[in-house]
């Protein structure tokens, strides 16, 4: 079988089931699990799907609401380089805003050995640093959001009125140059809004995927963020962009 006549059947399974997976697809197809890694390569390349640990999703699922666990396992390798670098830039005694995103949970695992207080609305930021010695914990509290495993809502954003936010850690489902950042979930887009105000560096995490992208909901502008810290397979072009506007662009 051909390679287009191949990646052509694995877009027709993408697209009936949203997600698949390689060794599944590698018996279907009676090809070595490398051929459909290569195979997802090209189609990622192409703008097609998103490859994930074991298989691959379809990229208008990327941009939609997808669960934390779903999410956890999109680019994984990018995640952590974007959180090692992020994790330089916190200073001690410093309130660190880390958001419900996979990034920034990826990030509790490169927090330096500082005394730090860290106000967080996600219920796995807060599981995955207690017990931490030098970091006092706060939750932000309200609302309950099951998919996200976060709080979001009125409470959730009153509570942010108490802090002066040295750094926010956040992620969201795409950043546009001329729109600004955005999200699938407006509770979350306006929860986010609240904290971006209350924050003096503002730090966007994201991988390659979401630049240049937009969802249904607006929370940020450019010139809003201070920092864009992204992964080498970045468009060069938007990120030249960013860095004309003002914005400090880290290539992690």
């Amino acid at each position: 079988m051909l390679p287009q006549e191949r990646q052509k059947q694995i877009l027709a399974h993408l697209n009936e089931t949203g997600n698949v997976r390689t060794i599944e697809l590698a018996a279907v197809l009676n090809v070595t699990d490398e051929t459909i890694r290569k195979d997802f390569e090209v189609l990622e390349k192409r703008g097609h799907l998103i490859r994930v640990h074991g298989g691959a999703v379809r990229l208008e699922k990327i941009r939609e609401e997808i669960s934390l666990t779903e999410r956890q396992l999109t680019n994984r390798e990018e995640k952590t380089a974007i959180a090692r670098i992020a994790a330089r830039r916190i200073q001690p005694n410093e309130t660190i805003f880390l958001d419900a995103s996979s990034t920034a949970l990826t990030l509790t695992e490169f927090l330096p050995d500082y005394p730090l207080t860290i106000l967080t609305n996600a219920l796995n930021v807060f599981t995955a640093l207690e017990g931490r010695p030098n970091l006092d914990l706060i939750c932000t509290g309200g609302l309950y959001d099951i998919r996200s495993r976060s709080f979001i809502g009125l409470i959730a954003e009153q509570s942010l009125r108490r802090f002066n936010i040295h750094r926010m850690f956040f992620s969201g489902s795409g950043l546009h140059l001329t729109r600004g950042v955005s999200e699938t979930n407006n509770r979350q887009a306006v929860f986010k809004e609240r904290v971006v105000a209350c924050a003096e560096d503002v730090v966007f995490l994201t991988d390659h995927t979401k630049l240049g992208q937009k969802a249904s909901f607006f929370f940020a502008q450019i010139s809003d963020l201070t920092c864009v810290i992204t992964d080498t397979k970045a468009d060069k072009t938007i990120l030249s962009d960013l860095a004309r506007s003002g914005v400090e662009v880290i290539d992690a």
